[in-house]
């Protein structure tokens, strides 16, 4: 029989959609299975929340008491935040990194089974001080590993899906040829393929976008290809990887969505995350490969205008944690 998962959110910025839409997903989640939930954040904030969305959540403040709890909170950040904090603050920015950081070292410790991440604002974060690029970078860092990709995945209402693996994440456009490397676009393919056995999907082909329109014309119009992306593309097929590349990405999209190609691997953030939000803009999940422990958050932001209004759609949320959920469940398996 398998054993009950344990599960951590970290709340992201407080004065945005995410202890919104944490609270919203566990709602709808909450009775189907046996999972216990631990929310990293404010108990006073998202105590006050569960209350005005009428949510009724059997919220406990993490303690002895509420071991067996199936929803705990934890507060690791040394200061409560006043309730009525305005968006963006610091110390809402410092709070959102130190629950991240406490959810990747309790994973680190084997004391969670998945750790799914609510939204930041990167230009709060780095105003406050911290040298922040990205929640993925931030938890590569905490692992101590380089070989990592984000994957951004979902379907349509059609049950169609796309799965996008990025060989770069959060660069100016200008530094995408500079800092692309045959070994990044390597980890990426590889990473991607062992997504694919990950979900238990059937296949693992993989289609390669090209960095240039037209993957390059030949070399007309850019070199990447044959110098980074082909030679990345060859190595990985000779270790027996279902891959193709580089490609036309404005017709690779296309043949992907039909279900020609189980992943993409993109060159860059915008490359990849334009098509994969045009089909799952609210039930789009972000996906950190090559961790070693679960780690999913809900492909949006924190939406400061319509913060604290009830309205915010819990869709991504709720399927990045069905997600991480699925991911432990077969980690735990395995194990």
């Amino acid at each position: 029989m398998d054993s009950p998962l344990f599960i951590g959110i970290s709340l992201g910025d407080i004065t945005g959609i995410g202890p919104e839409v944490a609270l919203k997903a566990l709602r709808e989640e909450a009775s189907k299975d046996d999972t216990r939930y631990l929310l990293l954040g404010d108990a006073p904030w998202v105590t006050a929340l569960n209350t005005k969305l009428g949510l009724n959540l059997p919220l406990e403040v993490a303690s002895e008491k509420a071991g067996a709890a199936q929803f705990t909170i934890s507060n690791p950040f040394d200061q409560q935040l006043p309730l009525d904090l305005p968006p963006g603050s610091a110390a809402g920015a410092l709070a959102a990194v130190s629950w991240i950081r406490n959810g990747a070292e309790r994973c680190l410790q084997n004391q969670l089974d998945a750790l799914v991440t609510a939204p930041v604002n990167k230009e709060s974060i780095v105003r406050a001080g911290v040298k922040f690029v990205g929640q993925t970078e931030l938890l590569s860092s905490l692992a101590n590993t380089e070989r990592t990709a984000m994957m951004l995945l979902g379907s349509d209402d059609r049950g169609r899906w796309l799965r996008v693996a990025l060989a770069t994440t959060h660069l100016p456009l200008r530094a995408v040829s500079k800092q692309l490397t045959v070994q990044k676009v390597e980890t990426a393919i590889e990473l991607a393929a062992q997504a694919c056995r990950d979900l238990g999907l059937p296949r693992s082909r993989i289609g390669v976008c090209g960095l240039n329109p037209h993957a390059g014309e030949g070399g007309q119009i850019g070199t990447e290809e044959f110098t980074i992306i082909g030679p990345a593309v060859q190595a990985v097929r000779s270790r027996k990887i279902d891959v193709f590349g580089p490609l036309s990405a404005d017709s690779l999209f296309y043949y992907a969505y039909r279900g020609e190609y189980d992943a993409v691997v993109a060159m860059y953030h915008d490359q990849g995350l334009a098509p994969l939000k045009m089909v799952a803009f609210e039930q789009g999940v972000n996906w950190t490969l090559g961790l070693p422990f679960v780690r999913t958050s809900p492909d949006h932001g924190t939406a400061y205008d319509i913060a604290g209004k009830g309205i915010a759609d819990p869709s991504s949320m709720l399927a990045a944690l069905r997600l991480a959920k699925t991911l432990a469940r077969h980690r735990q398996r395995r194990a």
